[in-house]
């Protein structure tokens, strides 16, 4: 009996030493091994065995993180000021560095980005800001990977989501839109009379020509005297007038 207890606590201590020692790495972590303190090795996913005490592991998920960058207040370089958040999508790729390099990566890229985002806005115009933002955000993406690449720390896209501006530029920009709107309609009707004057003066020149003019003339007097209390009064073109000076010259 007192070696069956023996053997059973003795069956305990083992499986507790081998839990100690068995890692289970998941597909999407990296393991950094630390042996009394000093970096040894990076595990792959899977089944993995470390050394209780003598060896730590810290892992390190390398799948695409979201960082948000709260709103900033920022001047623009013609001294608009404007209100704007971005989003910041990254991952690790060397966990070695994300890890030994920086205390905290994940806040490291965000206090960055906003100094980024703050420098590149302050140096463009508002109706550049406005035209082009998504070349903005790869020149903000640029600054933000060249200094995060020695971390380990890759930065696939940053984002600009809102563009908050003062309620006065909005109203201001809002007439100007509506002025812009009245001028192109003002030039379409314009354009409209233009060809409708052409296509008047083409059929007067073709009537004209053919002799039909009087017989317009005729059919418009028809339907004036149709009823008989209109007064129709006919002028005369100047053609006819100088016949009949000529006649009575005569």
């Amino acid at each position: 009996m007192f070696f069956g207890s023996v053997f059973f606590v003795f069956l305990v201590l083992i499986g507790i030493a081998a839990i100690r020692f068995v890692r289970v790495v998941d597909q999407y972590e990296r393991g950094i091994v630390l042996t009394l303190g000093k970096y040894s090795n990076t595990l792959d996913p899977g089944l993995n065995f470390i050394i209780p005490v003598l060896q730590r592991l810290i892992k390190v998920d390398i799948r695409i993180t979201t960082v948000d960058i709260p709103q900033q207040e920022v001047i623009t370089q013609d001294n608009v000021p404007v209100g704007i958040n971005a989003v910041v999508y990254f991952h690790v790729e060397r966990v070695e560095d994300a890890v030994l390099k920086i205390q905290n990566y994940s806040y490291a890229v965000s206090q960055y980005a906003q100094a980024a985002l703050r420098d590149v806005i302050g140096g463009v115009e508002l109706d550049s800001l406005l035209a082009e933002r998504l070349k903005i955000s790869e020149e903000i993406k640029k600054l933000v990977d060249e200094e995060t690449n020695a971390w380990g720390i890759n930065v696939t896209s940053i984002k600009i989501q809102d563009i908050e501006l003062p309620a006065d530029m909005k109203r201001a920009m809002a007439k100007q839109a509506e002025a812009e709107r009245e001028r192109r309609a003002a030039i379409i009707r314009a354009n409209g009379e233009l060809e409708a004057s052409k296509n008047l003066q083409s059929a007067a020149d073709n009537l004209a020509k053919s002799g039909a003019i009087s017989l317009r003339t005729l059919q418009t007097i028809e339907g004036t005297t149709a009823n008989p209390a209109n007064t129709v009064v006919f002028a005369l073109p100047v053609e006819v007038l100088e016949g009949f000076k000529r006649l009575i010259g005569k």
